[in-house]
């Protein structure tokens, strides 16, 4: 069962990564990234209502908790694709997916502040090196010939932040719920949050476009799939385990930007990502005490 687990992890990581590529593809044919985020969650919720209808009787009690913290993860989904595909339209899909893995140093800090977790030398080190990798990635050591904007640099940090956001609401609302209750909810209230924000026409237009296979292959990989992949796949996975292996996403977010959609990383670039990469993962797997 933990390889079955590893799989479906993997697959769920390779599925982030490529949903990347189709949002740089749609927004390279003149659509909004937040008509491009609303559709990707749009689809994903019907994925989690049917899986929600399926398993209807261990779902029927919807505690007012699991209801305010499933929000409050939809509120932070909503934020972290939108965010995500600006940061690609302003930067790469590269610097976009590593900078949105910063998620967990924001989540470090929020503990900090709450003193939910200790502060240590060692976490402290982490943050500054991420911080450090983030420089390289982006070019900001050298404000003359900056390599990313500060749109993209900004948006992919939201991203991060908004991330951070979504895992701790799912997971409060995971500990009071089952995660298809936890789902459906925070994908409906994603689609509201969106839907206020996206321009209604466009979001018509997209119905009967030629692009609608594209919007459709978006949510089946980029949210229905991928979610009920990864969720399943943690029944059966240590969460140092799935963390590591969630890794892979900004890597094939990477390659298929390069080899698909022509973007160019500099060596400083990659050792940013490196960096960034690795301390995150020194940050998931080391146990707190």
């Amino acid at each position: 069962m933990k390889l079955a687990g590893l799989s479906l992890i993997l697959l769920a990581a390779v599925s982030w990564g490529i949903s990347g590529g189709i949002a740089d593809i749609l927004m390279s044919k003149g659509w909004d990234p937040v008509v491009i985020s609303f559709y990707r969650g749009a689809v994903g919720l019907l994925f989690f209502v049917f899986w929600f209808l399926f398993r209807f009787r261990q779902n029927l009690v919807i505690s007012k908790y699991l209801f305010l913290w499933s929000a409050f993860a939809g509120v932070g989904v909503a934020g972290n694709f939108t965010f995500y595909f600006l940061s690609i339209e302003a930067a790469s899909v590269a610097v976009a997916a590593t900078l949105m893995y910063t998620a967990p140093v924001f989540v470090f800090l929020v503990s900090f502040l709450l003193k939910i977790e200790r502060s240590t030398l060692f976490k402290w080190v982490c943050i500054t090196t991420v911080l450090l990798g983030i420089v390289m990635l982006t070019g900001a050591y050298d404000p003359s010939s900056v390599s990313v904007s500060p749109l993209g640099t900004v948006a992919g940090l939201a991203s991060g932040i908004s991330y951070a956001v979504f895992i701790f609401g799912f997971k409060n609302a995971s500990s009071v719920g089952n995660p298809q209750a936890s789902l459906t909810v925070a994908f409906f209230f994603f689609c509201l949050i969106l839907f206020v924000f996206a321009d209604a026409s466009e979001v018509a237009a997209a119905v009967t476009s030629s692009d609608t296979g594209w919007f459709l292959l978006l949510g089946i990989v980029g949210a229905g799939l991928s979610f009920i992949f990864y969720v399943i796949g943690l029944r059966w996975t240590p969460p140092t385990t799935a963390s590591m292996v969630a890794m892979l996403e900004p890597v094939t977010a990477s390659l298929f930007g390069v080899l698909l959609l022509g973007d160019h990383m500099t060596l400083m670039q990659v050792l940013g990502m490196a960096v960034i990469l690795g301390t995150v993962t020194v940050l998931s797997v080391k146990p707190s005490k």
